[in-house]
């Protein structure tokens, strides 16, 4: 896809803060009458620029209170056995991130449960047994200070101006 310009980037930053818009309201928002507007999104999502759209969940809404920020190193990084983790990494439904490190720690993952006592079992029954496993280093998270955002598509433009 060719680079984005201001307009892409006025949708993609509209589509962040309401994934819902109807595409009039979208092109209205951006200055452009509703057929080129829905060319662009249908084109930014061809283009995986969009990659999905879904909704925010809270998370104690739905009973998941604690959340973790761990962090895996690993005895060996041969292609086999970093292939079996991240597999085993995606299949842990409460691993909700997982993300691969430069530095002294290989994998830094968020995972969300119910319970300390979820948590434990998780970490007995999942993350120990993940191949070649060297370390973990957990961290609690006591508050949200700043959810998860829109990027800053403009390049942080936006945020300079207000």
């Amino acid at each position: 896809m060719e680079s984005l310009d201001a307009i892409d980037r006025l949708i993609l930053a509209e589509l962040q803060r309401d994934g819902r818009l109807s595409n009039q309201d979208l092109a209205d928002r951006v200055g452009l009458s509703p057929s080129p507007c829905l060319r662009r999104v249908r084109r930014l999502e061809d283009a995986g620029v969009i990659a999905g759209y879904r909704a925010v969940v809270s998370p104690p809404a739905v009973d998941l209170a604690i959340t973790a920020f761990v962090r895996l190193r690993l005895a060996s990084h041969e292609g086999a056995t970093v292939d079996a983790v991240e597999e085993k990494l995606r299949a842990i439904p409460s691993i909700v991130e997982a993300h691969l490190l430069a530095g002294d720690w290989d994998y830094l993952v968020r995972i969300v449960t119910p319970t300390f006592e979820e948590y434990e079992r998780l970490l007995r029954e999942h993350l120990r047994s993940i191949p070649s496993l060297a370390s973990i280093d957990t961290t609690f998270a006591f508050g949200v200070t700043k959810p998860l955002s829109p990027l800053p598509v403009d390049g942080g433009h936006a945020a300079r101006r207000r």
